[in-house]
């Protein structure tokens, strides 16, 4: 690994004005020049005397801001040597729906939501606002009054959306955006028919199941709102299974 000094001019000089957080301005600074090449993985950062200089900050603003950049895992301090610069973090987690090919990928996937989304929809019945509520219930609306036609589909995912969002966690968000729109719609419409549900049946489980969540998350009751994403999303997983069950028959 390469532990030569960066040289100061590598990192750019531009004044951070005093009403930015200045430990964010350092962060700022460094930042881009790593994501530019600038600084490269094994080099090692100016001394804190050299950024101080450089940007005209205190050393208290300098550990700050080497902390947000570790926390951040973009370098690591080694005590005693220095500061260097960290290989690129992995790419995020991303699901495509074009990996999710048979019911075993659906059911997986599903584990995976419920795992999540029950911790979300307790941390949502605890951190919502009222006008987080009121968006869920329009949603919920529109899910019930489009529930025949393919729109609902987009206003499910909404819904669920909107409960990642009350947790107040950008994570749940992150996560549960990539997976809402590649997997939600297409697990739930291809459930539902492998299953052979009477469609009738099957809406009118999926609005009581919708507004029990909702209506938990609304009375801040964090612990049947748990229980009732819990039941909505282990319904979905049981009608998949019963339908690789009756695949696997046929084709024994």
């Amino acid at each position: 690994m390469n532990q030569n000094f960066a040289q100061p001019s590598s990192l750019p000089a531009a004044p951070v004005k005093k009403h930015r957080n200045l430990a964010q301005g350092v962060v700022a600074a460094i930042t881009g020049s790593i994501q530019a090449g600038t600084l490269k993985p094994g080099e090692k950062l100016p001394t804190e005397s050299v950024i101080m200089e450089l940007h005209g900050v205190s050393r208290t603003v300098v550990r700050e801001a080497i902390s947000h950049l570790q926390a951040a895992g973009l370098v690591q301090t080694r005590h005693g040597i220095g500061t260097f610069v960290l290989e690129p973090p992995a790419a995020s987690l991303r699901i495509s729906s074009d990996t999710i090919r048979t019911i075993a990928d659906v059911l997986a996937i599903l584990e995976l939501r419920i795992s999540l989304e029950t911790e979300a929809a307790w941390l949502a019945a605890t951190r919502r606002s009222e006008a987080q509520v009121a968006e869920m219930g329009a949603v919920l609306k529109r899910i019930q009054e489009s529930q025949s036609r393919p729109g609902s589909v987009e206003s499910d995912v909404a819904f669920h959306l909107l409960i990642a969002q009350a947790t107040g966690n950008r994570y749940f968000v992150d996560i549960l955006s990539d997976l809402g729109h590649t997997i939600i719609p297409r697990a739930r419409v291809d459930s539902a028919q492998l299953a052979h549900d009477d469609p009738n049946v099957y809406l009118e489980r999926l609005n009581r199941e919708h507004e029990d969540i909702y209506n938990a998350i609304a009375r801040k009751d964090a612990e049947a709102a748990r229980a009732a994403m819990r039941t909505h999303l282990s319904n979905s997983r049981e009608r998949l299974r019963r339908a690789q069950e009756g695949i696997a028959a046929q084709d024994a």
